[in-house]
């Protein structure tokens, strides 16, 4: 693969809490060292900034729409951001330095995906039934 060509975009979703028996001193230096790698990347043009997600959510599905905080979705994800890199390997190498997984977080790395979604392709949302008849 050719290294002057454009990185794609990697979807970095932060999971996990704090180890229960960090300070807080200890975490809250993880997160000023976190800040300060991120804006040295996004500097660096290999990062684009992110957030932080807030604890109240809905959940929209066809039958309704219910109030959150979900147990699932607050403990697990609490933020995101996006990685430039030639490939999953190199976003995962470049999330791997992140201060904060000494703590406790993780960080699931997604590449996205730049064609329009179809119900006639294998995707996240294809039932398992299919995606094992498709399979070559």
């Amino acid at each position: 693969m050719s290294e002057d060509k454009r990185p794609g975009e990697y979807l970095v979703i932060s999971r996990g809490q704090w180890d229960a028996d960090a300070s807080p001193q200890d975490i809250q230096t993880a997160i000023d060292r976190f800040y300060d790698w991120h804006e040295d990347l996004v500097a660096k043009g290999q990062m684009r900034r992110g957030q932080r997600l807030a604890r109240d959510s809905r959940l929209v599905t066809r039958e309704r729409i219910i109030d959150g905080p979900f147990a699932e979705a607050k403990e697990v994800v609490g933020g995101y951001w996006w990685i430039l890199a030639h490939s999953l390997d190199e976003a995962a190498r470049i999330a791997a330095d992140n201060p904060c997984l000494a703590y406790g977080l993780a960080f699931e790395i997604r590449p996205i995906e730049d064609v329009r979604a179809s119900a006639f392709a294998v995707t996240n949302e294809t039932p398992d039934e299919r995606r094992r008849s498709t399979a070559p």
